[in-house]
C-alpha cells in the first residue's frame, strides 16, 4: 500500500493533532528559535508559552528498541485516543498491533519491523495513561527526547507529526533497517568499562582485525553513548567477537551482545537512508511546539527541515544519548530540576538518567504500558 492511499485512509487520524488531548493541544515552548536556524516561510510565527519555573516544568523520555516486551499495552485501551490509535495501526501496519503486543509471540514481536511500530504506538498510549492520570505534567511539558525510535514518538507528541504518518514513516525506517541488516552479518555490542578504556581506539583494532581476515570495509564504530563509560559499539559480527575476546586487554568490565538483527546507527544502515528521506519528504512535518533534543548532537530541533535531516542522519549516526540529557539537564547550581517522566516500556532511560545525573533521576518517574493488576 502507498502513502497517498494511506493518508487517505486515515483522514479522521488527524485527531492526534487536532483534538484537545494530550499531545493535540498545546501551546508553544519558551524557547525562542535560535537566528541561526531558518524558519520556513509556510509556517506562521505562533505565540509562545509563557516561561515555566524549573521545578514545576517536565520532561518527557520515549524509549526505543529494545524496551518492547510480550504483554505491553494490556490495560490501556481504556484511555483516551489508545483504542482508536490500534485501529489505526493496524490499517496502517496491515497486522493486529495490539494482539502482537499483547500475545507475541516473541520471536515475532523482537522483529525489527515489528517492534518500532509496537515501541512507537505503546509510548503514546503511555502518554495517554500521563494525561488521565496526571494532567498537569502534560501541561507544563517543556522539553522531550526519544532514543532512536522513540524520537518519532517525541515529535508526534510535540505537534511536529501527526500520528499516522509517523506511524507510516516508522513503518518505512523499520523494514529498510531490516533489508540492511540482512546484507551482513553485525549486530551491537553493549560495553561498559573502565575509566581508561579507550573505545574508539578498540575500534580501530577490531577493524584491522576484520581487514586481516579478508573482510573488505569493515565496520565498527560506536553506536550509543549511553552514560559514562557506558557505549554500544556496532559493526561487523566478527568485530564483536574479536572485542569481546580481548575485552580485558581493552579495559571492558563488561560485555553483551544485544537481541537485535543489525548494525544499527552505522555506516552500514546506509541503504536504509534513503527510503526513509523519502517518505520523509512527503509527510507533513513542523517545528516541534516544545523542545525536541536530537540524537545526533543533542541539540533542538529549529524547523521542519532540520528534523528531515535529522532523523535520516540519525540512521548512520551514534545515538548521543548522554549529550542529549546534559542539553536537557544543564542548569545554575541550586536551581531546580524538571519532573521527568519515561513514557513507554522499560526502565532502560531511567538507568541512564541516574548514571548521568543523580540530582535529575530524583524526580524521575517510569509510565509504564501495563496496568498494575488489582
Amino acid at each position: 500500500m502507498n502513502l497517498g492511499v494511506i493518508l487517505g485512509c486515515f483522514s479522521r487520524a488527524s485527531l492526534f493533532r487536532n483534538k484537545a488531548t494530550v499531545y493535540l493541544c498545546r501551546s508553544l515552548s519558551d524557547v525562542p528559535i535560535s537566528s541561526g536556524g531558518s524558519q520556513p516561510s509556510h509556517e506562521e510565527e505562533k505565540p509562545r508559552r509563557t516561561r515555566r519555573a524549573p521545578g514545576k516544568a517536565s520532561v518527557l523520555l520515549f524509549p526505543g528498541q529494545g524496551s518492547q516486551y510480550v504483554g505491553m499495552g494490556k490495560g490501556l485501551l481504556k484511555y483516551g485516543n489508545v483504542k482508536e490509535m490500534f485501529a489505526v495501526a493496524e490499517k496502517v501496519l496491515g497486522y493486529d498491533l495490539l494482539s502482537l503486543c499483547l500475545n507475541g509471540p516473541e520471536k515475532d514481536l523482537m522483529k525489527t519491523v515489528h517492534c518500532q511500530p509496537a515501541v512507537f504506538v505503546c509510548s503514546l498510549a503511555a502518554v495517554e495513561r500521563l494525561n488521565h492520570e496526571n494532567p498537569a505534567a502534560i501541561e507544563s511539558c517543556v522539553s522531550a527526547a526519544g532514543f532512536s525510535v522513540g524520537e518519532f514518538a517525541a515529535l508526534v507528541f510535540s505537534g511536529a507529526m501527526n500520528f499516522a504518518e509517523a506511524l507510516f514513516a516508522v513503518k518505512v525506517r523499520a523494514e529498510a533497517m531490516q533489508k540492511a541488516s540482512d546484507l551482513v552479518s553485525s549486530g551491537m555490542l553493549s560495553v561498559i568499562g573502565r575509566p581508561q578504556a579507550k573505545y574508539k581506539y578498540a575500534c580501530v583494532q577490531a577493524r584491522e582485525h576484520c581487514l586481516s581476515r579478508g573482510i573488505q570495509e569493515p565496520v565498527c564504530a560506536i553506536a550509543n553513548y549511553l552514560f559514562p563509560d557506558g557505549r554500544v559499539i556496532a559493526g561487523h559480527k566478527e568485530a564483536l567477537d574479536f572485542l569481546q575476546n580481548r575485552s580485558r586487554e581493552l579495559n571492558f568490565m563488561r560485555t553483551r551482545l544485544l537481541p537485535v538483527s543489525g548494525a544499527f546507527h552505522t555506516a552500514l544502515m546506509e541503504t536504509a537512508v534513503e527510503p526513509l528521506g523519502d517518505v520523509l519528504r512527503k509527510i507533513e512535518v513542523r517545528r516541534p511546539e516544545i523542545s525536541v533534543h536530537s540524537n545526533v548532537d543533542g541539540k533542538r530541533y529549529m524547523h521542519d527541515k532540520h528534523v528531515r535531516d535529522q532523523l535520516t542522519k540519525q540512521l548512520v549516526s551514534p545515538v548521543k544519548w548522554e549529550q542529549t540529557l546534559h542539553e536537557i539537564y544543564e542548569r545554575a547550581q541550586g536551581q531546580e530540576f524538571p519532573h521527568t517522566y519515561e513514557v513507554g516500556p522499560g526502565t532502560q532511560l531511567g538507568s541512564t538518567l541516574q548514571k548521568c545525573n543523580m540530582k535529575a533521576f530524583k524526580n524521575y518517574t517510569h509510565v509504564d504500558v501495563v496496568l498494575p493488576q488489582d
